[in-house]
């Protein structure tokens, strides 16, 4: 597949961007490299290897879920309102 003149005027206009003829010449070049590109990564043998669903093979480290108590007087000593034991917030959905 090859990237040409029109292709890039739509790509620019999609992108609600302003080229100017040199810009889309560079442009269309650097597509059609990356086209290039991809187009030599699928000729890489990969029947032997296993697809996975993450470059890390590692276990997440999980915690136990404990509950644990807190002072809420000392965390809403800081509030500028608060109200049985919540912070008090101006509404934003009207």
């Amino acid at each position: 597949m090859s990237i040409d003149n029109s292709v890039v005027k739509k790509i620019a206009n999609l992108s609600k961007i302003n080229l100017s003829e040199k810009e889309s010449e560079n442009l269309k070049h650097e597509l059609n490299k990356i086209l290039d590109w991809v187009d030599d990564l699928k000729k890489v043998d990969t029947k032997m290897v296993e697809p996975m669903l993450s470059v890390f093979n590692e276990n997440m480290k999980m915690r136990d879920d404990k509950v644990e108590l807190t002072n809420t007087d000392e965390i809403l000593s800081n509030a500028p309102d608060k109200k049985e034991n919540f912070f008090v917030v101006p509404k934003v959905i009207e």
